[in-house]
């Protein structure tokens, strides 16, 4: 039964007819009695299909006890014809799924068109190779900054709308101030209603950046947003309306406070229909401004300053004078943390007992931005004699400042420019291999499955797109694109962790417009958090501990496991600019 012959028999057979008559024939070797459809295979991949130059593989996903192993695969157009054949990998363990998998490569497919991958005793999986095979899986991923506007109409088409929102704000005690405040709008920071600086900091940074590195692929972007058709690229468009937001929270003496929030988290409404009122909340004792979050400003407003500067010189101006003041600040208030929130306050609290990262990358931008001697000297006197390039996150941008220092077009210091790049790549090469060694191609190790894993996969992706572009030799462009597979479908759910976007997205996040607007599928074009093994509310904690892949549940009341948020969005949006650049 295992024989030559029988190789040769299932490659001449098509589609269903064999794998049925594989499954059939090959019942006694199965583990355990069960039928032939519960025992075939899963193959497990990008549900957005592949680029004609990228990688292509699948997982196949072997059911639970399952002893079987697929000797051959075949890939057929869809109008006919097969156009390769060949052996997946060894069947093994793999330790973070849980799972007993092969993998089945046909990156030798590159030309464009409509395929069907056919895989012994698996189901058969339609794809589609084709240029611009990530262009909607962008458009979708970015548009859904739109849907979490503040303060205006939103209208994404198929009902998902709601009407201006949070227009009544006013000083918390916390802030130092009283009285009202007029509200600039910003993005919905999560599943909730709350907008957070230092979370804006991480999220329009890393989207700034992406059109600094992949400006060719987002310029053309059509997202149908009020400002369509202007002066200004859709992109940028999007952004700088959290960027608006932004600079209304910047105090006179150019500190910033660190969030917009009601005291404590509204109920599972509209946003139109929140009882809450909403509050400028600060530290709660002077001076009120908050350091992290005032750095983090100083470092988007000089990204923005070059962005905008040929599309907006006098918004440019603007955002680099605001960076300045706020920096000038941070540098003079270093301990004015934000650790806990202030009496009386429950939302989301972003943090952070250690500054010194975000005043690096403050200093980084405004130096890559002016060119002043002052910056460059406040960023070097402070970087470490062994330099570590870590993951960013909205905790930790000590990578983005190093990074921004080597990107620079005015040219850093050739040795600090030469140790940063090492320090980059020999990470990036750690993520390689254990994408080479993961079951489904993916680069997380077992710590990483935390709250928003797939933020941190999206954040390796980033990494290793910031490698590419120091050494360019595919490898870690590949392992980015990979991550990007893993997102959109090649996991042990099988399922695309974007909304809308593949063949089998998530259906519930917990995201409150998703469950409060009476519409079956959720808001488009949102990232779930993923699979987190430290489950954090009680219907995460319902499921069973199994391997850390498996740890993740599609309920909106599993926050830990499936909440929403900006941050993870846009190294989502980094990753897929870069792949289809």
């Amino acid at each position: 039964m295992r024989s030559g012959v029988r190789r040769r028999e299932f490659l001449k057979m098509s589609g269903a007819a064999a794998l049925a008559g594989v499954a059939a024939s090959a019942m006694t070797g199965c583990a355990f009695p069960v039928s032939a459809e519960e025992w075939r295979a899963q193959a497990r991949m990008s549900q957005v299909g592949f680029l004609p130059g990228s990688d292509k593989a699948a997982t196949v996903q072997w059911p639970q006890g399952s002893r079987e192993a697929a000797r051959v695969f075949a890939v057929h157009r869809m109008s006919g014809g097969k156009v390769m054949e060949g052996a997946p990998t060894m069947a093994r363990a793999d330790a973070i799924s849980g799972d007993r998998v092969q993998v089945a490569d046909f990156s030798a497919v590159r030309e464009p068109g409509k395929y069907r991958l056919e895989v012994e005793h698996g189901h058969p999986v339609e794809f589609a190779v084709e240029e611009d095979g990530y262009r909607h899986a962008l458009w979708s991923a970015v548009r859904g900054y739109y849907g979490q506007r503040c303060g205006c109409h939103v209208d994404l088409g198929g009902g998902y709308a709601h009407p201006p929102c949070h227009l009544h704000d006013a000083f918390d005690a916390s802030s130092g101030r009283a009285g009202k405040f007029v509200n600039h709008g910003g993005w919905h920071d999560a599943g909730d209603y709350g907008r957070y600086v230092v979370n804006s900091g991480i999220s329009t940074g890393t989207l700034l950046w992406a059109w600094e590195l992949y400006g060719g692929v987002l310029h053309s972007l059509r997202l149908q947003i009020p400002e369509s058709g202007g002066a200004v690229p859709d992109f940028l468009a999007e952004v700088r309306w959290n960027l608006n937001w932004m600079l209304s929270m910047q105090d006179t003496d150019g500190g910033v406070w660190q969030k917009l929030t009601s005291r404590e988290f509204c109920g599972f409404v509209m946003p139109q229909d929140d009882p809450l009122e909403i509050y400028v909340i600060g530290s709660g004792e002077p001076p009120y401004k908050v350091a992290t979050a005032t750095a983090d400003f100083a470092a988007v407003m000089a990204i923005a300053a070059r962005v905008y500067r040929a599309h907006d010189a006098k918004f440019a101006e603007r955002c680099l004078q605001a960076a300045e003041r706020a920096w000038t600040w941070a540098m003079a208030h270093p301990d004015a943390l934000f650790v806990k929130n202030p009496k009386g306050v429950s939302t989301g609290t972003y943090g952070d007992a250690h500054d010194g990262d975000e005043l690096n990358w403050a200093s980084a931008e405004l130096w890559r931005t002016t060119g002043e001697a002052r910056y460059e000297e406040a960023l070097l006197k402070k970087m470490p004699g062994m330099l570590k390039i870590g993951v960013p996150d909205w905790g930790n941008v000590a990578s983005m400042a190093w990074w921004t220092y080597v990107l620079a077009e005015r040219g850093g210091r050739p040795r600090v420019v030469e140790q940063i790049q090492q320090a980059t790549l020999a990470t990036a090469d750690a993520l390689v291999a254990r994408s080479g060694e993961n079951g489904y191609g993916q680069t997380l190790a077992v710590a990483d499955y935390v709250w928003g894993s797939n933020g941190v996969a999206g954040n390796q992706g980033l990494l290793l797109m910031i490698a590419d572009q120091f050494h360019r030799q595919g490898k870690y462009r590949d392992a980015a694109v990979a991550n990007v597979g893993y997102l959109l479908g090649r996991n042990c759910f099988g399922v695309s962790w974007v909304t809308q976007v593949g063949t089998n997205p998530f259906q519930h996040p917990h995201h409150r417009p998703s469950v409060a607007d009476g519409i079956a599928a959720p808001w488009p074009g949102l990232l779930s958090g993923g699979p987190n093994r430290h489950p954090g509310d009680p219907t995460a904690k319902q499921v069973p501990q199994q391997a850390p892949m498996r740890m993740w549940v599609d309920k909106w009341q599993a926050y830990s496991m499936n909440e929403i948020a900006i941050n993870w969005n846009a190294p989502l949006v980094f990753v897929l600019a870069g792949a289809l650049a």
